[in-house]
């Protein structure tokens, strides 16, 4: 990898689109690639356009082919997403596993060798973003929809499984024995929110802000393989890594944005006796994409930064409700008996080989590692985007530590709560309860229930919205050959077609097509970020170190 020292002197590609150049002493990817020379820039009927010709008119087609098709063969294309959900969680469940764990190895790792001191963004640069916006955007882009959906629904089910001992309990389960049962469920759903979906997101946002603030090459996928490719990057090979980023992010979206809207439907006829139906959340996606458009419009600073923060305020204040009004000195001993009963169980859980419990790695494993990997081209990005002025380190620590113990917390309080009403009050109704109800089901069990019901709700949708924004953003990105700061209409674009996935996986088979789309497109990204692995080790030896 060839590279030329930068310090504080103007370089060929510094600056480029909104990328801002090192602060300070950096090593610079010597090419002569300039971001965006392959775009088609353009203005038609009074609106601008800078995209990526190849990578933009493909996966828009392809995209736009398979709403129509899924649309108007709704009962076909049914029974075609179960079979290849079965075929892939079944056949490929320790693939995911494994490789999961190689992303957490190696983020741990880093954490304490010198490399970890190379400064993202220059030796001399400082953070854009104070700890608790940064901490605010973290939280919300990466985990948001899915905490809501499954962290009543979850440890529910964990519990139950575990209770009769079926092939689908976490590690064989604790047939009939209540607290043993209790931990696992417990242990088996942090295990899915903890330090391995977060080691995938670190190792994909510190690869994409290193090539990208450090190296000068632009925030794009296909930057990270230049150790690997060199100048073809800038090719075909580069163009098919862009191309399926752009799938994974917008399979991996669709699913979130899918669970979000047949929550919100069953909370609001919970609430207020509406239809919950296919029509009303058709009639919610449509709805929440559009206001979802002003806060794109907005940018980053002012649109997606002040939803994550009004997000972490909402999720804060539903979570003080729960520990304080439901048991809560269940909670707060669960909380340490629960991280330890996590790091306990961690290395069986994290087996990739000779599982006798397959209906637990293939049904929920393979499938949350598969869209924890389909969306980190999304996270990755994100977190790139506003994680420039920090050292390796203090970014590792921080994406994997600080998200996973509010993880804890919130499975903790939400599931334990859940339990809690099953085991102590014999309250079975929050079990019997589709996935989509149970936690307001929860909720109804406690004081002040359709408040604290409406502000569950408010909080999917602006979950739902900053998802929404959020991977706009990305992929406007990734589709404008790197840029930053490509024109808006692309931004609306996206927003749009990230809501017709849904409705189009939504109406052609339901949670089953959500998932399937998501190992589909998880499984060949794997192989993508499994070889990224190697070049952000080879990039973080060729840069400077701050003392």
């Amino acid at each position: 990898m060839d590279k030329r020292s930068q310090d504080d002197t103007q370089e060929p590609n510094e600056g480029s689109e909104g990328v801002p150049a090192p602060d300070g002493p950096a090593n610079l990817i010597d090419t002569d690639y300039v971001i965006g020379q392959d775009n088609i820039t353009s203005t038609k009927f009074g609106i601008d356009f800078d995209l990526h010709g190849k990578v933009f008119t493909i996966s828009s087609l392809v995209i736009l082919f398979f709403v129509i098709v899924t649309l108007a063969f709704q009962n076909q294309v049914a029974p075609v997403f179960n079979v290849m959900f079965s075929f892939l969680t079944g056949s490929m469940d320790w693939f995911f596993i494994l490789a999961a764990n190689i992303f957490v190895v190696l983020a741990v790792v880093l954490i304490f060798t010198p490399l970890s001191k190379v400064r993202l963004g220059g030796a001399n640069a400082t953070p854009d973003f104070s700890y608790a916006g940064w901490f605010a955007m973290l939280f919300a882009a990466g985990m948001g929809i899915g905490l809501m959906f499954y962290g009543v629904s979850e440890p529910l089910t964990h519990f139950g499984t575990s209770m009769q001992g079926a092939s689908s309990a976490p590690l064989g389960g604790a047939a009939g024995n209540e607290q043993a049962a209790m931990q696992l469920a417990m242990s088996a759903t942090i295990f899915h929110w903890g330090l391995h979906p977060w080691g995938i997101y670190a190792i994909v946002a510190l690869s994409l802000a290193l090539f990208s603030y450090n190296k000068g090459l632009p925030l794009t996928m296909r930057s990270i393989f230049y150790p690997v490719l060199g100048e073809r990057v800038w090719g075909w090979p580069g163009h098919l890594i862009d191309i399926l980023a752009v799938f994974a992010t917008l399979f991996g979206l669709a699913t979130s944005l899918g669970l979000g809207a047949s929550q919100a439907s069953a909370g609001l006829h919970y609430l207020f006796d509406t239809p919950n139906t296919n029509v009303t959340m058709v009639i919610l996606i449509l709805g929440i994409t559009l206001v979802a458009l002003g806060s794109v419009l907005a940018g980053v600073d002012k649109g997606v930064q002040r939803l994550s923060q009004v997000n972490m305020a909402l999720a804060f204040l539903l979570l003080m409700f729960v520990i304080f009004v439901g048991p809560t000195l269940l909670i707060a001993t669960g909380f340490f008996e629960n991280l330890w009963g996590y790091v306990k169980n961690l290395p069986a859980l994290s087996n990739p080989f000779g599982r006798e419990d397959t209906g637990f790695t293939q049904g929920w494993t393979a499938y949350y590692w598969a869209w924890w990997i389909s969306w980190s081209p999304f996270v990755g990005m994100f977190i790139a985007r506003v994680s420039r002025g920090r050292t390796v380190r203090e970014f590792l620590i921080a994406v994997l530590l600080v998200p996973t113990l509010v993880s804890i917390l919130w499975m903790t309080a939400f599931g334990g709560t859940a339990i809690h009403q099953v085991v102590a009050n014999g309250f079975e109704g929050v079990q019997n309860a589709a996935l989509e109800l149970q936690l307001f089901t929860m909720l109804g069990q406690l004081p002040l229930t359709a408040i604290t019901s409406f502000v569950g709700i408010v909080l999917v949708m602006v979950f739902f919205i900053t998802s929404s924004d959020s991977g706009s953003l990305v992929i406007d990105s990734i589709t404008a050959g790197g840029k930053v700061d490509a024109p808006k209409p692309q931004r609306v674009f996206w927003a749009l077609i990230e809501g017709a996935i849904a409705i189009a996986l939504l109406l052609g088979g339901g949670l089953t097509a959500l998932q399937t789309a998501v190992i589909t497109t998880g499984l060949p990204f794997t192989l993508v970020l499994l070889a990224a692995c190697y070049a952000i080790v080879k990039g973080l030896m060729s840069e400077p170190r701050s003392n």
